[in-house]
């Protein structure tokens, strides 16, 4: 029997691009690919499940370990994200109380640093499933992320979206997650291969959507149009610029306990 490399992928549909090749493009490769929330993910990597998986981008700071980053591949946006949502049934700037979805760390920290920095709130939390209404019914605010907030966009309440809070906030993009692991967790040739089902991944976008929309009552234009216009899937030197601004934010309010230096696993 052939030993495969395990990684872990977000189970939600921002991460599907990256992992398409893989499932459908017809690569080569010698992955065993398994799916969860963004915080399963991160803790998989963390306790060695997994060699690397798709981690939020808050992870990779508070590692604790020599962590690497696989090149040029990235979940962002550089505005409206779309499924980071702030539900919010009082103005912003009266927010007292906030019901956080934990499913990513990267998006708590993301909502403390929108709503201190940008709002000068203060204000308490907790943690809560991704249930809005609920939610709302013990918080001011509700965070919800990934695929639960995009199937609560057409609820009434207004609500804020964190990467266009973001983008006003810092004039960058903003990075959510990435594929990392451990320092030689991945030889230069699955760099690769994880490269190249990135890019079969971008180039079938509406693929993507039709198959995610098969069970679920919205149109395969809406999921089209998330992956397209509000999702970024590159790693460039404005993206780096938005992840290190974020890292300095999260480690003035001590929710990291460094600024970690930047470190990729080598290409082929």
């Amino acid at each position: 029997m052939v030993n495969r490399t395990r990684i872990y992928a977000v189970s939600y549909l921002n991460s599907r691009a990256l992992t398409y090749g893989l499932e459908h493009g017809g690569l080569d490769h010698g992955f065993e690919i398994l799916y969860d929330i963004p915080s399963e993910c991160a803790r998989q990597v963390r306790t060695g499940g997994a060699p690397a998986g798709v981690i939020p981008s808050i992870e990779y700071a508070r590692a604790g370990a020599d962590y690497a980053i696989v090149p040029e591949i990235a979940i962002a946006s550089d505005g409206p994200v779309g499924s980071i949502l702030l539900f919010h049934k009082v103005p912003v700037r009266r927010i007292r109380k906030v019901a956080m979805d934990t499913s990513s760390r990267t998006s708590v920290a993301l909502a403390w640093i929108v709503l201190e920095e940008k709002y000068g709130l203060g204000f308490d939390s907790f943690d809560h499933p991704p249930d809005v209404s609920a939610m709302l019914e013990s918080a001011d605010a509700a965070l919800v992320i990934g695929d639960p907030a995009l199937e609560y966009t057409d609820r009434p309440e207004p609500r804020l979206d964190l990467g266009e809070a973001w983008r006003e906030l810092t004039g960058l993009p903003f990075v959510y997650a990435f594929w990392a692991g451990k320092d030689g967790g991945l030889t230069p040739g699955e760099v690769e291969r994880l490269i190249a089902s990135k890019e079969q991944g971008v180039s079938a976008l509406d693929e993507i959507a039709e198959l995610h929309a098969g069970n679920r009552s919205r149109p395969t234009s809406f999921y089209a149009s998330y992956l397209k216009d509000n999702l970024a899937y590159v790693l460039g030197d404005r993206e780096r610029s938005g992840l290190m601004e974020f890292y300095g934010l999260a480690h003035a309010r001590g929710l990291i306990p460094d600024v970690p230096e930047l470190r990729f696993y080598p290409r082929q």
